[in-house]
This record gives structure tokens, C-alpha cells and sequence, in this order.
């Protein structure tokens, strides 16, 4: 079973997607810790994430995989180095260069198949997994999502200059050639700005029918 979850940026999609995978088993796939483990990558190397060419051949050299629930990169978990002020600078216009989603989407097909699965991710609903089992949106104001964004405690930057990110990077994410940010037919869509995480789980699980 697949249960594909979509949104923008800080609208709950990783909380709440690794919370289902955790309470019903599930193996949680991450589609924006992978272009960030690329991202990574390429800056180790000394690669600028928007050079198409050098970040492909990037890309397409990195092993990645998961270990639990925590990605790693050529054999070293980076989960705890995937969500830097440097890496949300440049990760959605890597994420933008469409040879490498291709790369991306590949991998996370190849992690999913013949499994139970929570994936989240940005075109996760229409690209991806566009047949999935189950399909939600979450969907928060720009304002809700930099205030959630601020109190995990992991930037550097004020909460002005988040909320600043995260419209530009919505403005990229809505622009993008393939795999660009849209609500799907069919896909349940719920706006989480003024929801608990407990709540927000509680209107997805009583969609899922197990």
C-alpha cells in the first residue's frame, strides 16, 4: 500500500507522514530529504546544485538509501545535516533541474516497491505515485508554516527571513518545468494551519481503510 502525502514547504507533510508510518508500521520515504542528500552531496564537491550537468553526474553517482528511517548518503546518515540555512537555499532549484527528479522519482519507486509505504513530498500525489492508494494535500499559510519552520530550533534566521524563503521557494515549487506544486483530482486536501498534529492525524487515519 502507498499513502502519498503533498503540500509546500512546512505545511506538516514530514511530521505527520513519519507519525503514520511509525503508528501503522509503515516505511517512511522522504522525497525532500533525497534532493537535499544531493544537494549535500554537491556542495561536499564543491558542485553548484544549479549547474545541470556537474549536479546530475552528482546525482547520479550518490548512493542513497535508507537505514531505518533516517536516509544515508555513500554509507553516512545525514539526517541531522539535511535541513542547514545552506541547503534550504539552493535545495528547490536543484529539485527543479527535471533530469535529476527523474533520478529521484526512480529511487523512490525502486525503495517502495512491494511495500507498505508513507512517501511525502512535493509531486508525490501527481507524479509519483499519482495511482496511489490514498492521496492527501496539507496545505498551510505561509505565515503558520515559518512560525513552524522557526520554533524547530534548526535555522539561523529570523522568523521574517523564513517566511520570505518559504514564498520564494513556493514561487520556484509553483514554476517548476515537471513536478511543479498543484492540488490533484481525487486528492483529499486539508489545511493544517490551525491544527495540532494529533488532529491532523486523526482526519487522515479515518480516510485509511487498512
Amino acid at each position: 500500500m502507498v499513502i502519498a502525502i503533498d503540500g509546500p514547504a512546512g505545511s506538516g507533510k514530514s511530521t505527520i507522514a513519519r507519525l503514520l508510518a511509525e503508528r501503522l508500521g509503515f516505511i517512511y520515504i522522504n522525497s525532500g530529504n533525497l534532493y537535499r542528500a544531493i544537494t549535500l552531496r554537491c556542495l561536499r564537491k564543491h558542485i553548484s546544485p544549479i549547474d545541470p550537468e556537474k549536479a546530475l553526474a552528482c546525482a547520479r553517482e550518490a548512493v542513497i538509501d535508507y537505514q531505518g528511517q533516517q536516509v544515508s548518503l555513500d554509507g553516512e546518515v545525514v539526517e541531522d545535516l539535511l535541513h542547514s540555512d545552506e541547503i534550504d537555499a539552493w535545495v528547490a532549484q536543484l529539485s527543479a533541474i527535471v533530469p535529476i527528479r527523474h533520478v529521484v522519482n526512480d529511487l523512490i519507486r525502486k525503495i517502495a516497491q512491494g511495500k507498505n509505504v508513507v512517501v511525502e513530498g512535493r509531486d508525490i500525489t501527481t507524479v509519483v505515485f499519482p495511482d496511489a492508494e490514498y492521496r492527501f494535500f496539507l496545505d498551510a499559510s505561509p505565515e503558520s508554516r515559518a512560525r513552524r519552520r522557526f520554533m524547530q530550533g534548526v535555522s539561523k534566521l529570523s522568523l521574517e527571513e523564513i517566511a520570505e524563503g518559504i514564498r520564494k521557494r513556493d514561487e520556484i515549487d509553483r514554476n517548476k518545468a515537471e513536478g511543479s506544486l498543484k492540488i490533484a483530482d481525487g486528492v483529499v486536501y486539508l489545511d493544517t494551519s490551525d491544527l495540532t498534529i494529533e488532529q491532523v492525524y486523526d482526519r487522515l487515519i479515518e480516510k485509511i481503510q487498512l
